[in-house]
Parts: structure tokens; C-alpha cells; sequence
């Protein structure tokens, strides 16, 4: 890592299965503690069950919320910007990054391509040709992350078609990097969460794809890889959440995440 991060302690906590309350909830929580002098983290979560998770001003309108209760998906807002995705449990990988604003570069792009590097070199550790977009490329149907237009300097393409996305935001004191690589997509599941739509399955394939596509390597293995990366990239010891993190956790979750105020207006209950 070029920077002084790596002087700093980090945690890598492995892939956990959480609901997209606590998924979110913990991205927070983690900043809390990185602001407050603890370790910095590098974590994975497997959102279960399958989620669709809204940028931060996405109206709830874009949302087929009857045919997200009848597939059981759960829908979550996030606090990053960018259009919806679906984290499928089994075919979505995420991660988030999270470190102290005054340990990383102030300038957005710059922030993007540090944090970038060690999901690109899991790619490449996967067999997976993968780099930023070189152009940007024209939105098929704009409330989705997947299929709006690519934005060269945080969306990963291979091949030509989008395998991951990635959001910043920053708190005052913290700043926290997360991101969704495909492992494998299910353009059915993937459309049927937004409403008012045209995209065919076969047009959404022509601008999406999966890890499976181009490695032979099970989910399982996908996931080691980024851990590996990521703690490499970090020099980070593999770490847990303490008991006073879990608490502020539900906290937030049942807060904040799980309210239709937030969900759907874009409400903090918490801030009020």
C-alpha cells in the first residue's frame, strides 16, 4: 500500500451473512470505531437474504416492492450515492473498506484509486481480466447501478460488461469505501426488482456479467481470494467485532435501516 495506512492496525473480518440493516449498520459502526482510534477495517458480507440495496437519493418509486415481498427480497437504502442492487446471496461478493478521512487522500479520485487497488488485483489473483472503464457508456435504464452509464473512475469492466461497482462516503471523521463484485447474475431476479422497466434478460447480459464467466473458480474460492487481497493490501490480522460494536450495531439497524422512514424518504429517524 502505497501510503501510510499500512502502519496503521486493521482488522480483516471475513465474510459474514448479514440482512441488509446490519450490512449497513456495521459500515457505520466500523467508522465509528476508526474515528475513535481503533482498528481500521477491511470486512466481506453475504447479504442474506438477497437484497436489493437504494442509493441514497433514489426515490422508492424506482422499487417493484410487490414483486420484492413475493421473490422475498429485502430492500435497504444506503448512504452512498448511485443507482440500486441486487446482492444476490449467492451470486454478490461486498466488501467495504473503512479508515479515517485524515489517513486518506482528500480528493474523491484519488481516495477511489487507492482503495480500487486491491479489488483489481483480486480480480487479476482470480483469473479475471478486469480495470476501470476507459470510456464512459450510455444508461440502459438509470435506477439501476448495473445498467446506468459507466462511470470510468469507479465502475470495474471486463470484457466490456460491468463486474463491479463501488461508492464512497464520509462521515466527519471517517470515510468508508464499499462495493459489490458479480460473481454470477441472475438477470431475471436482478430486473424483476425495478419497476417501469424495458430491459430484456439478453440485454441485461450485454452490459453485466459474472466472475463465472471468465474463471473456474467456486464462490467460496472468489471469496478467499479478496480476503487474501485485502488483508495483503491492508497488512491487516484477521479480527472480530467487539460486544460494544454488535450492540451499536442493532442499535442502528433497528434505528435507522429497518425504518420505512429511512427506506423509503430518506429519513434518519436517528438524526432527529
Amino acid at each position: 500500500m502505497d501510503t501510510d495506512l499500512a502502519d496503521r492496525e486493521w482488522r480483516l473480518v471475513r465474510e459474514e451473512e448479514l440482512d441488509g440493516a446490519r450490512a449497513m449498520a456495521y459500515d457505520e459502526v466500523a467508522a465509528e470505531t476508526a474515528a475513535a482510534g481503533g482498528p481500521r477495517t477491511v470486512r466481506l458480507y453475504r447479504w442474506t437474504p438477497s437484497t436489493l440495496s437504494l442509493g441514497y437519493r433514489q426515490p422508492a418509486t424506482d422499487v417493484d416492492w410487490d414483486w420484492c415481498a413475493d421473490a422475498g427480497v429485502d430492500v435497504v437504502r444506503r448512504p452512498t450515492g448511485g443507482g440500486a442492487i441486487y446482492h444476490d446471496s449467492f451470486g454478490d461478493v461486498s466488501y467495504s473498506i473503512v479508515a479515517p478521512a485524515a489517513e486518506l487522500p482528500g480528493d474523491l479520485m484519488e481516495t477511489y484509486e487507492l482503495l480500487c487497488a486491491p479489488i483489481l488485483e483480486a480480480f487479476g489473483r482470480m483469473g479475471v481480466d478486469a480495470d476501470f472503464a476507459a470510456e464512459p457508456r450510455e444508461s440502459v435504464h438509470y435506477p439501476a447501478c448495473y445498467l446506468r452509464d459507466v462511470n470510468p473512475a469507479h465502475d470495474v469492466l471486463a470484457g466490456g460488461r460491468k463486474v463491479s461497482g463501488n461508492a464512497q462516503y464520509r462521515t466527519r471523521d471517517a470515510v468508508i469505501q464499499h462495493g459489490s463484485l458479480s460473481f454470477a447474475t441472475d438477470p431475471g431476479r436482478h430486473l424483476g426488482c425495478f419497476a417501469d422497466h424495458e430491459v430484456t434478460p439478453e440485454g441485461f447480459e450485454e452490459r453485466v456479467a459474472g466472475i463465472d464467466e471468465f474463471a473456474d473458480l467456486t464462490r467460496e474460492e472468489a471469496v478467499s481470494t479478496l480476503e487474501s487481497t485485502l488483508a495483503e493490501w491492508a497488512d491487516a490480522t484477521v479480527g472480530t467485532w467487539t460486544d460494544a460494536e454488535r450492540d451499536r450495531v442493532e442499535e442502528i439497524a433497528d434505528g435507522k435501516y429497518r425504518s420505512d422512514a429511512w427506506t423509503r424518504e430518506r429519513t434518519d429517524p436517528l438524526a432527529e
